[in-house]
């Protein structure tokens, strides 16, 4: 990203692992916002801290990343939202480009896929980690 301004990233998810080795893969071209670990914190950091682009774990307890994509859009932010998850299921993409997911990365392909999915996020185009 030479050149260019660098992407304001929050990460989403209830694992200290996961949100630690999504920083540690994004900080190289991307400025990290801001961490959350559960929907309430995620909406309220949202609305804080202004991120270019959104790394939302799905399955959280609580709210899960699809209600708080819902919520964001039902509330008028229009903000890029990847979506970082354990499931590898065509109807769960599905699901989250509904809720209004432009990324889906599976945690497993997080160091592979993730920079890219945010690249392309961030230019509003979408990105889907290969299906295994």
């Amino acid at each position: 990203m030479a050149g260019l301004e660098r992407v304001r990233i929050l990460l989403v998810d209830d694992n200290d692992v996961i949100l630690e080795r999504a920083a540690e893969v994004l900080s190289s071209d991307c400025t990290i916002v801001g961490t959350a670990k559960d929907g309430a914190s995620a909406l309220e950091s949202v609305r804080l801290l202004g991120p270019d682009v959104v790394v939302l774990d799905i399955s959280m307890p609580g709210m899960t990343g699809l209600e708080v994509a819902s919520r964001l859009r039902r509330d008028g932010i229009d903000i890029p939202i990847v979506f970082l998850t354990i499931h590898n299921d065509q109807e769960l993409v599905r699901a989250a480009r509904a809720a209004g997911g432009i990324g889906y990365v599976e945690k497993t392909l997080l160091s592979s896929d993730l920079p890219d999915a945010v690249n392309e996020a961030y230019a509003g185009r979408p990105y889907i980690s290969r299906m295994r």
